[in-house]
């Protein structure tokens, strides 16, 4: 596998991000990225294009609307991977500071808007690591990335899309497993106790990090930047 950093992972953090006119702007160039690395299955490649074309063809407002239903009101679907992992313990302030740490080791500066655990975010740090090194890091989401895809294609959400091309990307499928669907129900209980419901599924999101190559590529072919949600949330 090429060390070359994949920029699939900086065209799923972009889509996941709060819809803009920069966005809109940019999905040109982000499906002609998408279809030159060919990373993802000819299947997922069709739906991840589909998202493309749904962006495309539907006006701003809406899209800007649905995000903020989807993803800003209430905790089922954050896109903070620590919000589903740690809930409100102890365990989540920590697991900031190794991630922050992380990031920091590899010169990898952070929004002081966004916490570090934005997926968006996360997906931008992969992307401009090498593919087996941000890969496997993917993967230790793995848990995480099953259930948003579930309650999001349970939601009849394109979303969903995302989160498979992030799985395929790891190594990993969704199992459908009894485990997993029980964490798709969408109550304030399940995700304070997410912990409890994956105690078999050990999401060592920090474990690889001494592996990490000592240079980042700073290199940053694409026109196109990270948007970022505006305070739309009604929260």
């Amino acid at each position: 596998m090429s060390d070359k950093p994949t920029l699939t992972l900086k065209v799923l953090s972009v889509l996941l991000c709060y819809p803009n006119a920069e966005l809109i702007q940019a999905l040109p160039e982000i499906d002609a990225v998408v279809n030159e690395e060919n990373l993802l299955a000819t299947s997922q490649l069709a739906t991840v294009k589909q998202l493309i074309h749904k962006f495309q063809h539907t006006e701003l407002l809406e899209l800007q609307e649905n995000y903020v239903a989807l993803f800003d009101r209430g905790r089922a679907l954050s896109l903070h991977l620590f919000e589903h992992l740690h809930g409100e313990s102890r365990d989540r302030g920590q697991a900031m500071v190794d991630l922050m740490d992380m990031y920091q080791s590899h010169g990898f500066e952070i929004n002081a808007h966004e916490l570090p655990d934005y997926i968006p975010l996360f997906l931008e740090f992969l992307a401009q690591r090498p593919p087996a090194e941000a890969f496997e890091l993917l993967g230790n989401t793995n848990a995480i990335l099953q259930v948003l895809a579930e309650r999001l294609e349970a939601r009849d959400s394109l979303y969903y899309v995302l989160f498979d091309a992030m799985l395929l990307l790891a190594g990993k499928e969704r199992t459908n497993s009894g485990r997993i669907e029980k964490a798709v129900t969408e109550t304030d209980e399940t995700i304070l106790n997410m912990d409890k419901i994956w105690e078999e599924e050990t999401v060592a999101f920090m474990g690889n990090q001494n592996n990490c190559a000592s240079e980042l590529n700073k290199e940053q072919p694409l026109k196109f930047t990270q948007s970022k949600r505006a305070n739309a949330s009604s929260n």
